[in-house]
């Protein structure tokens, strides 16, 4: 798996980060995703407790033939996130040919952050087990008033809390 952070322009990088938006492109790499299905669900986790767990697509739900399997050993998507004014979380997941936006509830911040798990807690991949991808989430306060977005992803524990 790889992950660009932002876009390559530098412009618009510039306005993406002034109107408090996050864009990720993720590619997964592997021979084997070949005619294989993928399934996108997002948990909503208030207090430590999971309140939801929905799916946003699963690909083997839709009856267009080139939807429903990855046809390729290469599986592009990308993600645009923004906290918006009425408190929610907006995301667009963004694939070749297709995309699905959902909302969530927030809390009034403006320090929500889109962080890729996978990629900040080193976590193995598998093709046929479920794994944490992101997490959309607010800092920790440490000791010294410094916050810290990276510490869901790097602390070793269970994700829910």
């Amino acid at each position: 798996m790889t992950t660009d952070y932002s876009a390559s322009d530098s412009d618009l990088r510039d306005i993406l980060n002034f109107e408090g938006i996050d864009y990720m492109k993720i590619s997964f790499y592997d021979e084997r995703l070949k005619n294989k299905g993928y399934h996108i669900s997002v948990k909503e986790i208030w207090d430590g407790k999971i309140i939801n767990d929905t799916t946003v697509f699963n690909s083997r739900d839709i009856s267009i033939e080139k939807y429903e399997t990855i046809n390729d050993t290469v599986l592009n998507f990308r993600i645009v996130s923004k906290h918006t004014p009425d408190n929610k979380l907006k995301m667009s997941f963004l694939f070749p040919r297709f995309g699905v936006t959902r909302e969530y509830d927030a809390i009034d911040s403006d320090e929500y952050s889109l962080r890729n798990l996978a990629a900040e807690s080193d976590l193995e991949i598998s093709l046929d087990k479920k794994f944490y991808l992101l997490a959309y989430i607010l800092p920790y306060e440490n000791e010294d008033g410094s916050k810290s977005w990276c510490r869901v992803g790097s602390s070793d524990k269970i994700v829910e809390n």
